[in-house]
């Protein structure tokens, strides 16, 4: 098989979808995976070269497992994006260990489990052109995020582990780079808009204008501008790119 065969984890809804769908034009054969099985599906069923595969990144038995059957039956796998995450907004003071231990099992070591099954298989194909892209977050470079420290966390590990990643795996050709996203609209970030009003006090409208005016280009991010740059990460432009973490925010959060 000569198409290049990605991965996208969380493929379901929000940005993975938006990943799924720009791979996919951009000539990638694309596997969907997502805990919901049926909206990978309906996103895989958009796609021209697709397939949706059930995925629980928290258990790295799920994860070997679609990294080998994607590696046994197209006999490559070029590309494995690790978008799947979760978020709770709480006070600090407030948030539990089971939230804390959710949060961490999906964000960070989902992200940490996948990226070894890919990168297992990556080495066993042989493959010296790989690429594994992880979904941080602008909460991954700063801790001024109201509500989220479980959340932001995870996120930092997240920078920390792709560097780990990078240097680790460059002696096989495998580049590892993150993303870091900042208000992307989302179904995730209407839950969220939920959240933070609730807990300011103030109506959803109010913290949707907060978020516009923290960001300099004034507007909400779209999947569709996160998924550009991972395109972008995925490329040859980038061959020369590994262990970053780019900053796609509309100037919310520079460093």
């Amino acid at each position: 098989m000569n198409v290049k065969v990605a991965v996208v984890t969380g493929g379901g809804s929000g940005i993975g979808a938006a990943i799924a769908r720009k791979l996919s034009a951009i000539g990638y054969h694309v596997v969907v995976t997502d805990l919901n099985l049926s909206a990978a599906e309906t996103i895989a069923s958009e796609l021209k070269f697709a397939e949706a595969m059930k995925l629980d990144v928290t258990t790295l038995f799920d994860s070997s497992a679609v990294a080998s059957a994607v590696s046994k039956k197209h006999g490559r796998l070029d590309l494995w994006v690790s978008n799947a995450g979760v978020s709770k907004m709480l006070p600090f003071t407030e948030i539990t260990e089971e939230i804390f231990d959710f949060t961490m099992d999906v964000n960070l070591k989902g992200v940490f489990f996948a990226g070894q099954a890919a990168a297992k298989e990556m080495i066993q194909l042989g493959n010296r052109d790989g690429v594994i892209i992880n979904i941080a977050s602008m909460a991954g470079k700063q801790g001024k995020v109201p509500y989220l420290s479980d959340y932001v966390a995870s996120k930092f590990g997240v920078v920390g582990l792709t560097q780990a990643m990078a240097f680790e795996l460059a002696p096989h050709g495998i580049r590892v780079n993150s993303v870091c996203p900042g208000y992307v609209a989302t179904p995730m970030q209407v839950r969220e808009l939920a959240w933070e009003a609730e807990l300011r006090g103030v109506s959803a409208d109010a913290v949707r204008n907060l978020w516009i005016a923290d960001t300099p280009l004034g507007r909400l991010e779209q999947p569709e501008d996160v998924a550009k740059v991972v395109a972008f990460l995925a490329s040859d432009e980038a061959g020369f790119v590994t262990g970053e973490a780019l900053a796609i925010n509309g100037g919310a959060f520079m460093d």
